[in-house]
């Protein structure tokens, strides 16, 4: 199957490809970011902070398996962000909680996230900000729905050669 270059495609690609190398989450007195992101989730989700989430709800929030979940919360928890309590109904259950450290670093990553955020949504300008979100959307529907094709597959079964 021979498919000519588009090279309109190929700029979309450059441009995503650029788009992924910026870092948009930057490290908050030194947590990663995918702490800064559970943290932030934390901090959204929990119906009260005084009860915390369970790690199955963590894990589904944030689209990861439980055992990367558990890695961070065992890592935020050595930093005193989070902690792990019992649930009050079901002593089985264990529900993540956050500390007043974490409290306090959630609220400067948000306050960061949401300058930056400004900063741009200024940049751009509304109707721009508009257009972008509708087609990133788009973008994201449509990885959804085509998901990549297995390149090892497709060279092992011969139907496609990579030039």
């Amino acid at each position: 199957m021979n498919h000519e270059e588009n090279p309109v495609a190929h700029r979309l690609f450059a441009a995503l490809r650029q788009l992924r190398k910026v870092h948009w989450q930057h490290t908050v007195e030194g947590h990663k970011p995918s702490e800064m992101t559970l943290l932030i989730c934390l901090a959204k989700r929990s119906h009260s902070l005084d009860e915390g989430l369970k790690v199955s709800e963590l894990s589904r929030f944030l689209g990861l398996m439980p055992p990367t979940v558990t890695q961070l919360i065992n890592s935020l928890e050595a930093k005193d962000m989070v902690l792990r309590v019992a649930d009050p109904s079901d002593r089985r259950v264990v529900r993540i909680k956050l500390t007043e450290q974490g409290k306090v670093i959630t609220r400067k990553a948000k306050h960061h996230m949401d300058a930056s955020l400004n900063k741009l949504a200024e940049h751009l300008g509304e109707e721009e900000c508009n257009h972008l979100a509708d087609l990133l959307l788009k973008v994201h529907a449509f990885v959804e729905d085509n998901p990549p094709p297995n390149l090892d597959l497709l060279q092992m079964n011969g139907d496609e050669k990579l030039d």
